[in-house]
């Protein structure tokens, strides 16, 4: 009579450096997460000699060529543009429109935007490329 060995194959997976991986995995996409900016839509800025860069809450209005207005990627209408402005802004936290439009745009566009700041009383900066 023959007798049957029981030696089965045990499958084994070393999970020790998973965790390691994982890690490295979940900084690399936070770290390039923060540097990418969903709000932002393609446009040559204008040049300027000083950039300043800031850390405070900013709202992003960009214009494109065919002059359709975006409020942080999201579009309005030029006639519905202030009143989506005074919604969005917050007075107690002093926050800045930061405006993104074309070098190629006539400034009589840029004025009109600026119109809704100076009537308003909201601080706008334009977004520049260094030089």
């Amino acid at each position: 009579m023959a007798i049957k060995r029981n030696k089965r194959f045990h499958a084994e997976v070393a999970t020790s450096s998973l965790s390691d991986i994982m890690f490295f995995l979940l900084l690399f996409f936070l770290i390039i997460s923060t540097l990418a900016n969903p709000n932002v839509i393609r446009m040559t800025l204008p040049k300027s000699e000083t950039n300043e860069k800031t850390n405070k809450q900013l709202i992003t209005l960009s214009v494109t060529e065919e002059k359709r207005y975006f409020i942080d990627k999201e579009e309005v209408l030029l006639d519905q543009l202030e009143t989506r402005l005074l919604q969005l802004i917050d007075p107690e936290k002093q926050q800045t429109v930061v405006i993104r439009i074309p070098a190629t745009m006539q400034v009589q566009d840029l004025v009109d935007v600026l119109q809704i700041g100076v009537k308003n009383k909201l601080k706008f900066v334009i977004a520049t490329s260094p030089k």
